[in-house]
């Protein structure tokens, strides 16, 4: 489809709202406005123009990510990736901010690399740098 211009948002489901901001708020997101609709959803947005809408219904018991903790694969999302000028940069910042890094770096064969780390709710965020 030729319409589409780029992605908008991404929705995380999470089970608090303050513990979800302060956690993407030392990542460099931005509190906009939430929570609003029947959902409800609150909205936080990077300089970099990411958004992301919380959706704040999970089951605050939940430990697991069904997606990523199980032997059983469901299809869903599995992750959102954020691109990165310098990943050495951002492991050492995640490092200071006490976040663990729960995979890599990975270098990949085309010279690009990744890592992982997890929200308080077990969602995955990767952060990617290019080749």
């Amino acid at each position: 489809m030729q319409e589409i211009t780029g992605i908008n948002h991404i929705g995380i489901r999470v089970s608090n709202l303050e513990r979800a901001r302060e956690f993407y708020e030392q990542l460099g997101f931005v509190f906009i406005v939430g929570p609003i609709g029947p959902e409800p959803v609150a909205i936080m947005e990077h300089p970099s123009g990411v958004n992301i809408n919380f959706i704040l219904n999970a089951n605050s018991g939940s430990t697991e990510n069904i997606l990523m903790d199980i032997p059983a694969k469901h299809p869903g999302y599995t992750h959102f990736a954020l691109n990165v000028s310098n990943i050495k940069s951002v492991e050492k910042t995640l490092i200071k901010l006490g976040i663990p890094v729960t995979e890599g770096p990975i270098k990949l064969t085309d010279g690009g690399v990744m890592l992982f780390i997890r929200d308080p709710d077990n969602n995955v965020i990767e952060f990617h740098q290019n080749a």
